[in-house]
């Protein structure tokens, strides 16, 4: 069991709530709380039992923030993500997050006097300076701002040649902005060239064909990418990366731009990865590029054949999984989120049983319990991955693995053996990314008979119900004007919305198991996922720790 120094990991009991009841906490992704309208997928989806809980609110139902400073990102204009809100929801604390950490390395200069900037400048005299990543200011996975604020930095701090691998958005951003974002960086590398710095674009991808694949879905993914920034070698080439985004933007939208490589004269790549080549990731979130993580820097690797392992200095914006210690080398230190609340209750002798599909596994997991990958105490934990389906976009079967995450939940529960069932829905988010609002309202409809089947055995068993979510998705599916009016583009059709939103995300509690009195506080109105955890532990019959975000509940005698 993992440890921290002289923590006291006993918790107290709940003076008023009792122990022993089987405990089912569900996380629908991408399931947020907007205004109705036939863009409000959940809203226009029959979801009988989510309507239902929603019947119970103000006492046992209600709203929270899943987005800005309630999960630790820097202003109220930043999305929410299944990163953050899962850290959050699982830590009980909001802990500085991502591109907050690294907007405050980037503005002090600390990012250039850490060992990682140090290890990677060693490769600055005769090596050139790979920067691979997401291309895009939505602010999920990467921003463009903290990328030209890097560029900027390294070119002050040694680097005499640089190379810029770019992944195109049109998920977390409008497609079609990637053509706006690539002339922005070339025009910085361009004022580079010009101070004498060799600095240009290398290759580039969309980001859901090319290198950013996560939970090891589907290694081909990561393996286009490698060929066209390690090997120099893809489908297509060019000698400009902004006529390459404009041209294969007529074969597939920005997720799914093919690999290509800028070429010079003589048709020959102008960026490969070699031997003696510094490699940054500049992505700050974790999940989709530890994949790329793994082939730039274990030597036993057998994924794919990689051709070429050249002997580089690889660092990531931070270290994307803790417990791997991957990389092993990071620009900006992740934030230390210790005694999760998984951990203090699996010491107080709470046996938990986690599943989701593979695309969210590791938010129930990983992230839940604070970016630490496997169990704190293996007899009393049990993690259930259900494979998710590969090789089609998600709108094409959008009822997803739901009901297959709903039937191990319910066995789990039947069973008797497990104090906490904590499942991730995914269809909501994963459909939403889609842009499709049909598939994504029979995704809604899907999780919602998820969450009916796990009720309806926690009733069984006399036990008690948290229904969540991490952020917002499926419930707004086009852009607005400021009045709140769909936007349409110049030909008159609908602009689709595919991103995460900064709406706020619904809570319920219930169940025969819920002790008489107990309802939501309402003082308490700026609650958001970090409250979720108190929350939990107290319906556990504990109180948390003085330092975790106040519960939601209170218990009112009757």
């Amino acid at each position: 069991m993992a440890s921290s120094g002289q923590v006291s990991w006993k918790l107290e009991d709940h003076p008023k709530l009792p122990k022993g009841k089987t405990i089912a906490v569900v996380v629908l992704d991408g399931w947020g709380e907007n205004k109705p309208d036939d863009y409000n997928c959940i809203h226009v989806a029959q979801t009988p039992t989510m309507d239902s809980l929603k019947q119970g609110a103000p006492e046992k139902w209600r709203l929270i923030r899943a987005h800005g400073t309630a999960v630790g990102l820097p202003t109220e204009e930043d999305m929410g993500n299944s990163e953050v809100g899962h850290n959050a929801l699982g830590a009980g604390r909001i802990f500085a997050q991502g591109a907050k950490l690294v907007d405050l390395a980037l503005a002090s200069g600390k990012i250039y006097e850490g060992e990682g900037f140090k290890y990677i400048s060693e490769s600055f005299e005769k090596g050139t300076l790979h920067l691979i990543g997401l291309l895009s200011d939505g602010g999920v996975h990467s921003r463009l701002d903290q990328l030209r604020l890097l560029l900027k930095g390294s070119s002050e701090h040694g680097a005499k040649r640089i190379r810029v691998h770019f992944l195109t958005d049109g998920r977390d951003v409008s497609d079609g902005s990637s053509v706006g974002f690539v002339e922005t960086i070339e025009n910085d590398l361009a004022n580079f060239r010009e101070k004498g710095v060799d600095a240009r674009i290398a290759s580039g991808g969309g980001r859901m064909y090319v290198t950013m694949d996560r939970y090891e879905n589907d290694w081909d993914v990561v393996k286009r990418g490698w060929d066209a920034q390690v090997l120099g070698e893809a489908p297509h080439k060019f000698t400009n990366a902004v006529e390459a985004v404009k041209k294969l933007r007529g074969i597939a939208n920005d997720q799914y731009l093919p690999p290509f490589v800028i070429v010079d004269e003589h048709n020959k790549a102008v960026g490969p990865i070699v031997d003696g080549d510094a490699v940054v990731t500049f992505n700050f979130r974790a999940d989709r590029m530890v994949m790329l993580a793994k082939a730039l820097e274990y030597q036993d690797f057998d994924k794919f054949d990689r051709v070429r392992f050249p002997k580089i200095r690889y660092a990531g914006m931070l270290q994307y999984d803790g417990e791997l210690k991957l990389p092993s080398h990071y620009l900006v230190s992740p934030p230390e989120i210790d005694r999760t609340s998984d951990e203090y209750l699996v010491y107080n002798g709470i046996c938990t049983f986690a599943c989701s599909e593979t695309v969210k596994f590791g938010h129930v997991t990983f992230f839940w319990n604070g970016n630490r990958s496997g169990y704190f105490n293996p007899e009393l934990e049990k993690y259930v991955e259900i494979p998710s389906d590969i090789g089609i976009s998600f709108n094409l079967q959008p009822k997803m693995k739901a009901l297959e995450i709903g039937e191990r939940a319910r066995d789990a529960i039947l069973s008797h053996k497990f104090d906490q069932v904590r499942v991730n829905i995914a269809n909501g988010d994963m459909v939403g990314h889609t842009g499709d609002i049909q598939a994504t309202i029979v995704a809604c409809k899907a999780a919602d008979e998820a969450v009916k089947m796990i009720l309806d055995a926690i009733e069984q068993v006399g036990g008690i119900y948290v229904v969540t979510a991490d952020h917002g998705n499926a419930e707004d599916m086009v852009k607005r004007d400021k009045c709140g009016q769909p936007l349409y583009d110049k030909n008159g059709q609908l602009q689709i919305l595919t991103s995460h939103t900064c709406h706020p995300v619904p809570i319920a509690i219930g169940g025969p198991g819920l002790a008489p009195g107990v309802r939501f506080r309402n003082d308490v109105p700026d609650g958001g996922l970090a409250n979720v955890a108190a929350t939990i532990m107290n319906l556990h019959g504990f109180v948390a720790p003085n330092d975790y975000e106040p519960t939601l509940i209170q218990v009112v005698d009757n």
